[in-house]
């Protein structure tokens, strides 16, 4: 007896987030002032299309003083992020110390760099430490480290560039630095579709870190004509 074969879905009517990866298509920040850092990120984490968690933590813990913004795919940044947190508890109990943040970054770096064939990551590393102050380092994909005094990253960085450009000065202070960032993530969000729900904030000095949420009704609104 012969059978007939099932008619098989096709492709053009499965969803484009059904085989997706979970991916923080996102819009990150971090800015150096005199005396610290402020970081920020929206909270909007997706697979394709797909909104799939609409108030992620971007904003992910190392040490005590240094934290990690994640753009990427969301299991790999989150096993890189604990990979180096694990290594730095190590270095904290030999050296009697906190880490610096530029050890911190350069195991983010090499992390990203010997697996850069295999992790979709975009890292930016922020903190402060005794030795020189507050520090921002940014490690894209492929594995570079550069430290900048501001720097953007994820899906919704390409829309922000001419106004991180315009806005941008030199020793600008806390206050101004967290404006700033506040300004810079919401325009992201309101261009890019891979970014949106709430902005978090975070202003790390030598007393720790200092969380903040903007909630989306509250979020600095722009003309859209």
């Amino acid at each position: 007896m012969l059978r007939v074969a099932e008619p098989m879905m096709s492709n053009s009517l499965v969803p484009d987030w059904a085989n997706a990866e979970h991916s923080t298509g996102t819009s990150i920040m971090a800015v150096e002032f005199d005396g610290g850092v402020v970081i920020g990120a929206d909270s909007r984490s997706t697979t394709g299309s797909y909104i799939a968690n609409r108030v992620v933590d971007k904003l992910t813990k190392v040490t005590d003083y240094i934290y990690c913004c994640r753009s990427g795919s969301s299991a790999d940044t989150q096993a890189i992020s604990e990979i180096v947190n694990y290594h730095l508890g190590f270095h904290r109990m030999e050296l009697g110390m906190e880490p610096r943040v530029e050890t911190a970054a350069n195991v983010f770096r090499e992390l990203c760099y010997n697996y850069r064939d295999s992790l979709m990551a975009g890292i930016l590393v922020a903190g402060w430490d005794s030795i020189k102050g507050g520090q921002v380092y940014s490690i894209p994909l492929g594995g570079m480290c550069t430290r900048q005094p501001i720097s953007i990253g994820g899906s919704g960085s390409s829309y922000v560039y001419g106004y991180v450009d315009a806005n941008y000065k030199p020793g600008m202070s806390k206050d101004q630095c967290v404006e700033l960032v506040s300004n810079t993530l919401a325009l992201a969000m309101s261009r890019d579709g891979s970014s949106g729900g709430l902005i978090r904030l975070g202003i790390i000095t030598e007393n720790g870190i200092v969380r903040k949420v903007i909630k989306e009704n509250e979020l600095p609104t722009f003309y859209e004509g």
